[in-house]
């Protein structure tokens, strides 16, 4: 049985990295055909938009990955079929689990890549591609937070304000820190600037004007030199705050959602939803499988292009049912987690029962 596993993991393995060559080839051509007048109109120079190309490789193989990995097993299960392959694995007592464990091992080696490209290939890429964007492209790309005028809620009861940041040295000018009491301020803090200091893991604020507001009026001290304070703002966190979604690596993306909602953020969706996307899509290509090789298991003749044809009807139905639950999710209409995994979980129940079916 091992040698048939090799024979079948193998050619599975194979036709997805043609079929996923193929279909990245397309996603960037078609692209390229889309924009090429805005190319010829904004000039980029051939190496730059060689880089631009090459930058959206990962984003392109990540999506198409349940693509090419559906045609794949199509391909390969219909073609065991259609040469009575299969039928002898069948008379030899070859059951569906058995005949789908290489599948499996395959798909599951993809997915565990793809999470790697996802959170951190793909959000490296994302970086130059979504500069290019931005240059020759005109495209806005919705920033979580600017570096001016920012106000944070630092805590349940504190904001900071930053009038201007240095995003590469962590560094803050014309910062304000609020304290609240309710709904009344208790104190603030004028600074010239911060910066952290982790030897003591504290923030410093250069030249800070302090006031207490308290009953019987304000009191105010004001120190020539600095002071330190500690926040719940780390020095990462203030260099993130600029980052979009789409350029953290995985690591950065949950610090980042976890230091918000300790923060007491709400409006946090979107991010959520694209962090669990960034899971949820490389484990689809796992969950495709299940429904690829049952559905072409029954057949007597396969050809390409019916595989073609139903992988493509598949996997785009699947890509917009994801692309729906993730606007839902962004606008707060479900549950961002539930958001990100439900399609998984629509196609993981049809995948089982497929195999279930088939099974029988």
């Amino acid at each position: 049985m091992q040698l048939l596993d090799k024979y079948i993991a193998r050619q599975f393995f194979s036709t997805y990295v043609f079929a996923g060559l193929c279909f990245t080839f397309l996603f960037i051509l078609i692209n390229f055909i889309e924009n090429v007048d805005e190319f010829i109109d904004t000039g980029p120079g051939a190496g730059e938009l060689i880089a631009y190309y090459l930058t959206l490789v990962p984003e392109t193989v990540l999506l198409v990955s349940p693509l090419g990995t559906l045609l794949a097993s199509l391909y390969i299960t219909g073609r065991l079929s259609g040469s009575s392959e299969l039928h002898a694995m069948k008379a030899a007592g070859v059951a569906m689990h058995q005949l789908l464990k290489p599948f499996i091992v395959v798909a599951l080696f993809i997915s565990l890549f793809n999470i790697a490209n996802a959170g951190w290939l793909s959000p490296k890429a994302a970086e130059y591609k979504n500069r290019f964007e931005k240059v020759f492209l005109n495209k806005k790309h919705e920033k979580i937070s600017g570096s001016r005028n920012l106000h944070i809620l630092e805590s349940r009861n504190r904001i900071l304000s930053i009038g201007a940041l240095d995003q590469k040295k962590a560094t803050g000018f014309d910062v304000s820190l609020e304290t609240f009491e309710g709904a009344l301020i208790a104190s603030r803090i004028d600074a010239e600037r911060i910066t952290y200091d982790s030897a003591i893991n504290r923030w410093i604020f250069y030249k800070p004007e302090t006031r207490l507001f308290t009953e019987n009026g304000v009191l105010y001290s004001e120190n020539p030199g600095s002071d330190t304070l500690k926040l719940s703002l780390t020095a990462t966190s203030l260099r993130d705050l600029g980052i979009l979604p789409d350029e953290m690596n995985l690591l950065q993306h949950f610090r980042y959602i976890e230091e918000k909602r300790k923060a007491g953020f709400s409006n946090l969706g979107k991010v959520i939803v694209k962090f669990h996307g960034k899971l949820a899509l490389p484990l689809a290509s796992l969950i495709i499988v299940l429904i690829g090789v049952p559905l072409s298991a029954r057949k007597k003749h396969s050809g390409l292009a019916l595989e073609f044809g139903i992988s493509l009807l598949i996997g785009f139905i699947f890509l917009g049912v994801q692309r729906t639950f993730n606007i839902i999710g962004y606008r707060g209409l479900m549950e961002p987690e539930l958001a990100a995994w439900l399609p998984n979980l629509v196609f993981l129940v049809m995948g089982t029962a497929m195999y279930k079916t088939a099974s029988k």
